[in-house]
């Protein structure tokens, strides 16, 4: 196999960075359901918007996205190292990124847009008559495919004046390093946001993890396969919200520093199972975290799309699933991007961890630094 390319820092630092940024919108919008965001997904439906947009258009995708200072030829070429990096991350891990791009028959792309999205991000391109009812069975099964039927569907429509949709899908599937034993499984009550404690199956094991504990929270590392990915599981402490965590840690320079926190310890961790889809459309949230124009149509300039057609986003919407067991976890997102036209001290003696309250997760490649998913469960009987 040849060697792998080397990962832009920028890009992976940007990336969670955006993903902070847009969790905490989700968060501002609902905080008492289970959340979850693929980074990964989202940011890179956005970049291949991005070279589709001009102007202060493009400008504004780019700040939001973080990526000030970096050439458009840069930013896809990061995207597409990126993504061959963590595809290979760990052979004993499943990781899987997909591109599509679907283009309404009736227009003309310009070339250049085309061509970057088939060399940088591996696009799968295809032109569909957006009158035929079928066109939308067809973008959903591809979405079907690409995650394992896990998300069968991302569209409800298609329109006849919509001029393309451009759609990431991201799947993982990957066994834990050492699997938790089935019979160590047993009920315990969950504290829920609300203070009822209905009782949730908890799972077990005792061994030597990634672990740290502050004043503020516990946090342990679970590793997938040959230790390369990871889930880590951040347990605020009883005097401290979920909130108040997303509050104080997820924000660049703090996150950095609690990751370089994790030292390996003996001790005993107790997880919940659970499993939920979360679904949400990301307008508001991206245009409040500073990208307004392109979802105007009087102002959008995504003129490096067509030649003659004035477009603007009418939608962006994203969907995850993510299943944790005894076995090991299975995550996949999708995200379509709707383009219409116009008009602390560490004690060393072993540690227990009881997650029997709300607490807040990432799937992390240990390599790149890249995070994959994030997510808040805060009720795990709700699937």
């Amino acid at each position: 196999m040849p060697p792998l390319p080397a990962i832009h820092p920028q890009l992976v630092a940007a990336d969670n960075q955006f993903g902070f940024k847009l969790f905490s919108q989700l968060v501002q919008q609902d905080a008492t359901q289970n959340l979850m965001l693929s980074p990964i997904s989202v940011a890179i439906a956005l970049s291949m918007l991005y070279n589709g947009a001009n102007g202060e258009t493009q400008q504004q995708i780019a700040t939001t996205l973080g990526l000030q200072g970096l050439s458009l030829e840069a930013v896809n070429q990061a995207n597409a190292n990126l993504k061959t990096v963590l595809e290979n991350a760990d052979p004993q891990v499943k990781l899987a990124i997909a591109n599509s791009l679907w283009g309404n028959q009736q227009f003309a792309f310009k070339p250049d847009f085309i061509d970057r999205s088939q060399t940088f991000y591996s696009a799968d391109v295809e032109t569909l008559d957006f009158n035929d009812a079928d066109a939308v069975n067809q973008i959903n099964r591809w979405v079907d495919r690409h995650t394992e039927g896990k998300i069968p569907t991302i569209l409800d429509q298609v329109r006849p004046d919509d001029l393309m949709f451009l759609i990431n899908a991201v799947y993982f599937k990957g066994q834990w390093q050492r699997e938790f034993d089935a019979a160590n499984t047993s009920e315990h009550p969950f504290t829920l946001l609300d203070g009822r404690t209905p009782n949730h199956p908890l799972m077990q094991q005792t061994g030597k993890y990634l672990y740290q504990e502050n004043s503020q929270f516990q946090a342990v590392g679970l590793p997938y396969g040959n230790g390369h990915l990871s889930l880590y599981v951040f347990l605020p402490q009883p005097d401290l919200s979920l909130t108040q965590f997303y509050q104080q840690f997820l924000v660049a320079d703090r996150w950095e520093a609690a990751m370089n926190r994790f030292t390996r310890r003996n001790g005993t961790i107790q997880l919940p199972r659970f499993k939920y889809e979360y679904k949400t459309r990301l307008n508001y949230a991206l245009i409040a975290l500073g990208m307004p124009l392109v979802f105007d149509p009087n102002t959008a300039d995504l003129s490096g799309l067509t030649e003659d057609v004035n477009s603007y986003v009418s939608e962006v919407r994203h969907k995850t699933f993510i299943e944790v067991n005894e076995e090991g976890t299975e995550a996949a997102a999708v995200t379509s991007v709707s383009v219409r036209a116009a008009s602390i001290q560490i004690p060393t003696e072993p540690f227990a961890m009881k997650v029997d309250r709300p607490f807040f997760y990432v799937i992390r490649d240990h390599n790149s630094g890249a995070i994959l998913f994030m997510g808040s469960v805060v009720n795990p009987t709700e699937s």
